[in-house]
């Protein structure tokens, strides 16, 4: 636009403006006039942050942000152009004008703006279930995000918060869990409302569970925002969690039966007992001290409630998880655990390493007299 219709333009959209935000656009001038660029990008971002500017953003932003998009802060042009771009009649039209706002700041000197704006046309192909296009996207945005020394925080949380959107629709649960974590992770979650909080805490337990690869849900018990299912109609779900993280078979068989309501859930529920039935097995073995971890078939049977004929399978799936390190004597039939994966613990498990504690205190006294009884002769010589 030329410099001196600006004025006219502004003028048009003050009138436009509700009247409590009409002072702002009043001040668009003033800074505009004055080359106050880092005054007047900071007031358009407010302005832009109000619901009532959804009429004004895409003119606004086309008009006369466009026409001194160079002197400012790259990034905070792409935040600009991300909030207009909800504005846009379809998915399709929001393509083409973030499109246009990543090849804009596709330069040496604002790559991060580069990332945030590659990393918003992936979410919108996303949306347009152009999966291979977001991909792309998204590795183009890693690769110069890897090069980065350091970056705003909120380039990482973009990147993040769709890379884990991509997993969960390819239905790849372990990338889905680590993605959204590291979101969470960049991130207030107060910023986030209530319902947001809620289904981030639903899909993080869903992936959690049916994930073949994930047996430690350790960084999601002690993250705040599973506190937001508690009290609610998921609560279950929270609590199905804890089950797994405990290996109480008692406790799924009580919530079981709200498989049922989620769909992934249910189609994967014969792995649901396999995976808590691991669980149940590491922690009799966790349960146990490290002298007394040679077990027969017999007892995992009765410590965990798995049929005696499961247990052997149970076992070397185990070993070849990880889970456990040992050995199987299949003649006699024993297992000999010599190491369990280390996890999060409840204040049940805890109070059990406690006694346990206390129990080895106790040895190694009582191991201290009989040394000194026995050594009176050694001691006085």
């Amino acid at each position: 636009m030329d410099f001196d219709t600006i004025p006219n333009f502004l003028a048009e959209q003050r009138d436009a403006a509700p009247a409590d935000l009409q002072h702002l656009v009043m001040s668009f001038e003033d800074f505009w006039e004055r080359r106050l660029w880092h005054q007047l990008t900071d007031v358009l971002v407010e302005y832009f942050s109000h619901n009532e500017s959804a009429p004004q953003r895409i003119s606004l932003y086309k008009t006369f942000v466009l026409s001194f998009s160079e002197k400012i802060n790259q990034l905070k042009l792409v935040k600009l152009g991300l909030i207009a771009a909800t504005q846009c009649k379809d998915d399709q039209e929001r393509l083409v004008f973030l499109a246009a706002i990543a090849e804009k700041v596709n330069k040496p000197s604002s790559q991060d703006a580069f990332v945030y704006a590659t990393v918003a046309v992936a979410g919108v192909k996303l949306q347009l279930e152009d999966y291979d296009g977001a991909r792309k996207e998204l590795d183009r945005a890693e690769r110069i995000l890897d090069l980065f020394d350091s970056v705003e925080t909120m380039v990482h949380a973009s990147f993040y918060r769709v890379n884990a959107d991509y997993y969960q629709a390819k239905l790849e649960f372990a990338s889905y869990y680590k993605n959204a974590l590291l979101f969470l992770a960049c991130i207030d979650i107060s910023d986030l409302n209530p319902a947001e909080r809620q289904t981030r805490a639903y899909d993080l337990s869903v992936a959690a569970l049916v994930s073949d690869s994930i047996y430690n849900f350790g960084e999601l018990l002690l993250h705040p925002i599973l506190d937001s299912l508690a009290n609610t109609p998921h609560a279950w779900l929270r609590d199905l969690l804890f089950a797994f993280n405990r290996g109480d078979l008692a406790a799924y068989d009580v919530l079981a039966g709200n498989i049922a309501k989620n769909r992934l859930l249910e189609e994967h529920k014969e792995f649901l007992y396999q995976k808590i039935s691991l669980s149940a097995l590491t922690e009799t073995v966790f349960r146990r001290p490290p002298h007394d971890r040679a077990m027969t078939f017999a007892t995992i049977s009765e410590e965990t409630k798995v049929q005696s004929d499961e247990i052997e399978h149970l076992v070397m799936k185990a070993l070849s998880l990880g889970l456990l390190r040992g050995s199987i004597d299949q003649v006699a039939e024993v297992a000999r655990i010599n190491w369990v994966q280390p996890k999060v613990l409840d204040m049940k498990q805890i109070d059990s390493m406690r006694l346990r504690l206390r129990e080895w205190d106790s040895s190694v006294n009582q191991l201290g007299n009989w040394i000194e009884g026995v050594g009176q002769d050694v001691w006085a010589a």
